[in-house]
């Protein structure tokens, strides 16, 4: 891993927003810890390593849960995974700041791309687990990868970075599996049959993510899409306005100048000297 790293959760400058958004329930006590781990990890361990344990974290996260198939008991170090993961993909760009090592293209990329990548191992896990439908984890899945097209969008176009809707983020998410991994444990996972199939209590949690996240994205799609025509109209408003003004001071200027040549026109014609002829024809007389 490269010794210098990024901000891996900041938003670049000049590619993305650069006014990142993140207010979550759990934001006071999530801030200073991290803060607080950041001050206290070792040399060696850079935010590149915690990035790459971030996805070792996901990987393990996946493999407990297939691995719920032969145990429930898996179900324990697949929470203890999403433990890991909140450490390295929360703190790594937390660690790059409190260093000022920060290079905020790559540690965008690659935060973000690492990511989706984990997302899609864990989503999937789920399907593969006993615990929940295939096609419900899918449809998680889509919804979490539409939420995210949202806001990359949105950081691109407004400059704004926001990884938080409803006072929820990504560590409320970890919560809520971490909750539900538990619950399941010790309860199991109680099924209820209903007209289109049997669904099981975790099947519930992916369709109660499904809709939270699905929802966002209609609702900011809506709302976004309103406040950027109403922009990009004022925008063509004041376009049009500052190009009326530069015709009018144009014309302004081409009138002041023909003022000014007239001028000088009438003034060299009331000096110039009279016709010979006259002249002489005076001093004759």
């Amino acid at each position: 891993m490269n010794q210098q790293t990024t901000s891996q959760a900041q938003a670049p400058q000049n590619a993305v927003g650069s006014q990142r958004v993140n207010e979550t329930f759990l934001r006071p006590l999530e801030k200073p810890a991290l803060n607080w781990l950041a001050g206290h990890m070792p040399y060696w361990v850079t935010p590149d390593v915690l990035t790459a344990f971030g996805m070792f974290a996901s990987v393990l996260i996946a493999v407990s849960l297939i691995l719920t198939n032969i145990s429930p008991a898996y179900l324990w170090l697949a929470s203890f995974g999403v433990v890991l993961n909140w450490f390295g993909d929360s703190l790594d760009g937390t660690l790059a700041r409190y260093r000022k090592i920060e290079r905020s293209n790559y540690g965008y990329y690659i935060d973000h791309a690492v990511d989706s990548l984990s997302e899609v191992l864990i989503f999937l896990a789920l399907g593969i687990s006993p615990y929940v439908r295939m096609e419900l984890a899918g449809l998680a899945l889509v919804s979490y990868l539409l939420l995210s097209i949202q806001v990359f969008l949105y950081s691109q176009v407004k400059g704004v970075f926001q990884i938080s809707f409803l006072r929820i983020g990504p560590t409320e998410m970890r919560c809520v599996m971490i909750a539900s991994n538990t619950i399941v444990f010790f309860i199991g996972n109680p099924s209820v049959k209903t007209f289109s199939g049997i669904f099981t209590m975790y099947d519930f949690v992916m369709i109660f993510i499904s809709l939270l996240l699905f929802g966002a994205f209609i609702v900011l799609t809506i709302i976004r899409s309103r406040q950027l025509a109403a922009y990009d109209t004022y925008l063509l408003e004041q376009r049009a306005i500052s190009a009326r003004l530069k015709t009018e001071r144009a014309a302004r200027r081409a009138e002041l100048k023909a003022v000014k040549q007239a001028r000088r026109a009438r003034k060299q014609r009331g000096h110039s000297p009279g016709y010979p002829g006259v002249v002489n024809m005076k001093a004759r007389n």
